[in-house]
């Protein structure tokens, strides 16, 4: 006998446009039985994507939660990946065990801005927090085969719109996923000091360069300690830093 939660979790994965198969593969249960769940559905699979995607609603075009989407896009950019050869488009970013916080706000912020469902794939050291949706492209058009680092990463008008608003969120979304806020020690003259620190590292030149754009936009100070490595370490550059993105927890 199987739980009602499970059950649940099974319809809402294929309500929300996952093949049988992937929704049996999503619970670990025989196709037979999540075939057998989901076939008498008493309505048909939700269009509940296309109801909520901004960019294919001419009485929306423009996100009803912009921050949460500017934070969603850092996270996407950093540490997702967007798989449009399946069936039904799926969303996925990886975030760590260690931060068990940041899987939830990974998690509420592709409720607020496009899922219906969201699932937690645990992987060894990480969770794959994902979402199928058939309009996850439309909001992410930065996807595309391969690794970032090797194809350009370019943003389209309306989101440059978005981002200019929610600067401090974005920066949120892009060191939440590859950045982090260190105790950087240094020893001047044999006293040893210190003091916070962030880092961002990426290996494509144009998500730094967008991460470089966010942080002249607002007035943070920062500098290029590798070619892949971005270093606020000025104490009001921090200060003003810890406003908009903080420790991760």
């Amino acid at each position: 006998m199987h739980s009602p939660e499970i059950r649940a979790r099974a319809r809402s994965l294929y309500l929300a446009g996952a093949t049988v198969s992937e929704v049996a593969r999503a619970v670990s249960l025989p196709y037979a039985t999540v075939r057998y769940w989901c076939k008498d559905r008493p309505e048909p699979k939700q269009e509940a994507t296309a109801l909520r995607c901004f960019r294919c609603r001419p009485d929306i075009g423009y996100p009803t939660e912009p921050a949460e989407y500017a934070y969603l896009l850092g996270l996407y950019l950093g540490d997702g990946h967007l798989v449009t050869s399946a069936r039904v488009p799926v969303l996925r970013i990886y975030c760590s065990d260690a931060w068990p916080n940041l899987i939830d706000l990974c998690e509420n912020a592709m409720r607020a801005v496009l899922a219906n469902s969201v699932q937690r794939v645990q992987k060894q050291g990480c969770v794959g927090v994902q979402s199928y949706g058939t309009h996850w492209p439309c909001l992410l058009p930065q996807h595309g085969p391969g690794k970032k680092h090797e194809r350009p990463i370019i943003l389209a008008g309306w989101q440059w719109e978005i981002l200019t608003a929610q600067a401090g969120d974005f920066l949120r979304g892009l060191f939440h996923s590859d950045g982090c806020r260190v105790s950087n020690r240094v020893t001047v003259r044999g006293k040893a000091y210190v003091y916070p620190r962030y880092m961002f590292v990426n290996e494509s030149a144009d998500i730094m360069g967008l991460c470089q754009w966010a942080l002249d936009l607002l007035g943070i100070a920062w500098k290029m300690n590798r070619p892949n490595s971005l270093s606020v370490a000025r104490r009001e550059a921090v200060t003003a830093l810890d406003r908009h993105v903080g420790p991760k927890s």
